[in-house]
C-alpha cells in the first residue's frame, strides 16, 4: 500500500489521506471456468443486467478485493478513535455450528484459524468445514462485533444515527445478508417489560 497524500513526517496534514493498493496478484486466466456461469450470491448477474457487460476476470468493483480498501481506511480510523474505544470481533457460528457462549474467551480469538472465542468449538468446526469442503459445497457464518467505550450521542437522531450507519456500512460488504444491532431479531419475541438495555 502506498500513501499518496495527507501524511507528512508521520502526521496527518489536514488534507484528505489518499491510499493506493496495487492489484498485482490477480490472474485473469484463473476465472476462465466461470466465463459462462454466474456465481451464486455474486454481483455477476446484477452488473450484466445493469451495464450490459460482465467482467468475470476477478479484481473488479464487485470483487472481495475491494475489502482491502476498507481495511486500510479502518487502520486510519483506528488511530482517530484512540485507545478508549475498543472494537473486537469473533466468529460465533459456522453454518449450523454455534459456540458455547459460557466458554467465551476473547484471548482465544487470535489463537485459532476461525477467530473463534470458544476454544472447544475449533476441532468440531474443523471437521464440519472439512466435510462441507469434501462435498464441494460451502456454508455461511455469523460474526459478532462488540464495541466498548463508545461515548453516548454519536450520530444524528434520525437518518444518520450510529446504528443505522453501522448497518448500512455492514450491508455494503460483499456477501453480508443480515445485520443485527443488540438483541436484533430476538426482540420480536419479547414483551415491552422484558426488553432491557
Amino acid at each position: 500500500m502506498k500513501i499518496l497524500s495527507g501524511v507528512f513526517e508521520g502526521q496527518t496534514t489536514g488534507t484528505p489521506i489518499s491510499l493506493m493498493i496495487e492489484n498485482v496478484d490477480q490472474r485473469s486466466k484463473d476465472y476462465g471456468n466461470i466465463a459462462h456461469a454466474y456465481r451464486p450470491g455474486h454481483a455477476d448477474f446484477t452488473y450484466d443486467a445493469k451495464y450490459g457487460i460482465r467482467d468475470y476476470r476477478g479484481g473488479g468493483r464487485s470483487s472481495a478485493r475491494e475489502t482491502a480498501a476498507r481495511v486500510a481506511a479502518a487502520a486510519i480510523a483506528r488511530k482517530v478513535l484512540g485507545p478508549e474505544i475498543v472494537i473486537r470481533g469473533a466468529l460465533v457460528q459456522l453454518g449450523t455450528q454455534t459456540i458455547d457462549r459460557a466458554a467465551w474467551d476473547w484471548d482465544q480469538v487470535g489463537e485459532n484459524p476461525f477467530f473463534c472465542p470458544d476454544a472447544g468449538s475449533v476441532e468440531r468446526w474443523t471437521e464440519y468445514l472439512d466435510g462441507i469442503r469434501k462435498d464441494g459445497s460451502s456454508c455461511g457464518a455469523i460474526i459478532e462485533v462488540v464495541a466498548s467505550g463508545v461515548p453516548a450521542g454519536w450520530g444524528t437522531p434520525l437518518y444518520e444515527k450510529l446504528d443505522s450507519e453501522i448497518a448500512r456500512a455492514m450491508m455494503t460488504i460483499n456477501a453480508v445478508k443480515g445485520v443485527e444491532i443488540g438483541d436484533g431479531f430476538a426482540t420480536a419475541a419479547l414483551r415491552g417489560e422484558e426488553k432491557r438495555r
